[in-house]
């Protein structure tokens, strides 16, 4: 007869073994999500703008940069709509031919210029800045119990010159030298010259020869517009008077304007730069003096050759280094890392079913979990053999009272009696607590999943109520 006297025959289970290998940590293997790989640009530390998937970089105001764009298309495209078809018949056809080489030069120029890389250095990554802090620190003998920020120069020798390397404390780097930090486009940019509004990007190792090759062709562009705007607006004065030839044509007016008001800074423009390259010097550095004669006779300018044709060739012929921050790069995955288990098991490898299990039974997370080893004892079945399978939604007898099935069965039938002291039972302080779990939960989180069985209720109440009368007569 069952226990309890009630319930029908003894069920035969086996016990089920959850699978712990999943294709990937934290990962159900049935529902893998794609995720779609970011390239550099996407996350960009500067205030950059990137267009066409980071093949084109400019800085974020870009607003002067359109002004510039307007300008130059409006006054070349008005001068070979109204003035070079009158030049091309009265004086000659070579005229239209090289404006449009001078057109297509300038916009080259700008747009190369616009939309290049300057020469951006890229950030220190968190491991390579403590690295570096940590170098500092090696290096002048301080403790590393507290935070020293690292000097801000180091000085290095360059044909005999002494320069200093700055410390930027938002790239995290010593920047080598001639190179700057821009604070419109937050970076740090090798052999900086400028940030130029006009072109809508800084200006430094990587696009200066196409910017001095930008302003140099605006300027012949300019001067050549210039004059035969006022060569058309003189021939047609011959023919017909001066006002009749500004009505004839009033296009050429407004040409006139544009050139005359911008051909000089243009020009002067283009003049400086040329001084800055025959001595191989940047804008930065000549507007601060930092090679001046004033500093001291023996200031000089390291990085000149000397000669004015070598440090033109150099500045204009010389190889273009690659870009440094790859920015089309793809950003690799970083490795997963195992959480913390909060309970004593190991989350890493965890399947899906153990996170539902887990879900389910949210008091049981704090139970001890029981090992196959630890459930292999004297008088219990071990994995692989048939258990009892009781109803469940009540706590099991303790497990440190021998047959108590065959006991609970025959305290139906026969009397209590006093001589029943052979039978060892647990204090209600010894015996462990019920487990809290829902109806079809598991009974433990572990790699083995045990169905065990449960008593009626009016059952186990007898037996309790019986084993606490036979300990208060032993």
């Amino acid at each position: 007869m069952p226990p309890g006297g009630g319930g029908g025959p003894m069920k035969d289970c086996e016990y089920s073994q959850i699978s712990t290998h999943s294709s990937s940590p934290m990962e159900s293997p049935h529902k893998k999500k794609k995720i779609a790989a970011r390239r550099k640009w996407e996350v960009f530390p500067g205030r950059n703008k990137f267009f066409c998937n980071g093949r084109i970089m400019m800085a974020r105001q870009t607003g002067v940069f359109y002004l510039t764009l307007i300008l130059i298309l409006v006054t070349s495209g008005l001068f070979f709509a109204f003035d070079c078809p009158y030049l091309a018949v009265k004086i000659t056809p070579a005229i239209p031919v090289v404006g449009g080489i001078l057109f297509f030069f300038v916009m080259g120029t700008l747009l190369r210029t616009s939309f290049s890389d300057p020469g951006v250095l890229p950030r220190a990554t968190p491991d390579e800045a403590a690295d570096l802090e940590r170098q500092i620190d090696i290096a002048n003998g301080t403790s590393s119990g507290g935070y020293r920020p690292p000097p801000r120069t180091k000085e290095v020798i360059i044909n005999g010159q002494t320069v200093k390397l700055k410390y930027c404390f938002t790239c995290k780097i010593f920047r080598p030298p001639r190179a700057s930090h821009c604070s419109l486009c937050d970076n740090c940019v090798e052999r900086f010259d400028h940030h130029c509004p006009w072109v809508g990007n800084c200006v430094g190792k990587r696009n200066y020869r196409f910017f001095y090759m930008f302003i140099l062709s605006l300027s012949f562009l300019t001067v050549f517009i210039f004059a035969f705007v006022i060569t058309h607006v003189i021939l047609r004065s011959q023919q017909a008077g001066f006002l009749n030839a500004l009505k004839d044509s009033p296009a050429s007016v407004l040409e006139a304007v544009v050139c005359f008001f911008s051909v000089w800074s243009i020009v002067g423009l283009s003049g400086f730069h040329t001084y800055l390259i025959s001595s191989n010097q940047t804008t930065n550095e000549d507007i601060k003096g930092s090679w001046s004669n004033k500093r001291g006779k023996e200031n000089y300018n390291p990085y000149s050759y000397g000669n004015i044709f070598t440090n033109c060739c150099v500045a204009l012929c010389g190889p273009i280094s690659p870009s440094l921050i790859d920015r089309r790069g793809y950003i690799q995955p970083d490795t997963p890392q195992p959480a913390a288990p909060s309970n004593g098991m190991a989350a890493y490898g965890a399947t899906q079913s153990q996170s539902d299990m887990a879900a389910a039974t949210p008091l049981l997370q704090s139970e001890p979990s029981l090992t196959s080893d630890e459930l292999h004892l004297p008088g219990k079945p071990g994995l692989g053999t048939p258990c009892a399978s009781l109803t469940l939604g009540q706590p099991t007898p303790p497990s440190s009272m021998p047959n108590l099935a065959a006991e609970a069965a025959l305290t139906d039938i026969l009397p209590l009696k006093e001589e029943h002291v052979g039978h060892q039972f647990l204090t209600p302080e010894e015996a462990p607590s019920p487990p809290r779990m829902l109806a079809g939960s598991p009974l433990a989180h572990s790699r083995t999943m045990h169905v065990l069985g449960l008593a009626s209720q009016d059952s186990l109440h007898e037996d309790s109520v019986r084993g606490l009368v036979k300990l208060s007569s032993v």
